[in-house]
């Protein structure tokens, strides 16, 4: 789950209490410059992908937050293993 914003991280913090682990699976797509939202990530453990001060709203955090994302599966799929790259750990 990727949470978006000030309003969806209030949205959300209730589950939390209730069963501790509710959000282990969730990210927090942005910090926004809307007071308090920072103080409430962090009451949930949550670190923000993204912390651009934005204050858009209308899903602007996760749309950016789903692109970088995106980029890192990219570049995890697309990596060669050592053994594919024929990288070797022994001194040449």
């Amino acid at each position: 789950m990727l949470i978006d914003g000030f309003v969806s991280t209030a949205a959300v913090a209730p589950l939390k209490v209730l069963n501790p682990g509710a959000l282990d699976h969730a990210l927090s797509g942005h910090v926004s410059a809307e007071a308090g939202h920072r103080l409430l990530l962090q009451e949930l453990g949550l670190k923000p992908l993204l912390d651009l001060g934005m204050r858009l709203g209308e899903g602007s955090g996760a749309a950016v937050a789903v692109l970088v994302l995106r980029a890192g599966l990219a570049c995890h799929t697309g990596m060669a293993t050592f053994a594919e790259a024929q990288v070797s750990d022994k001194p040449a």
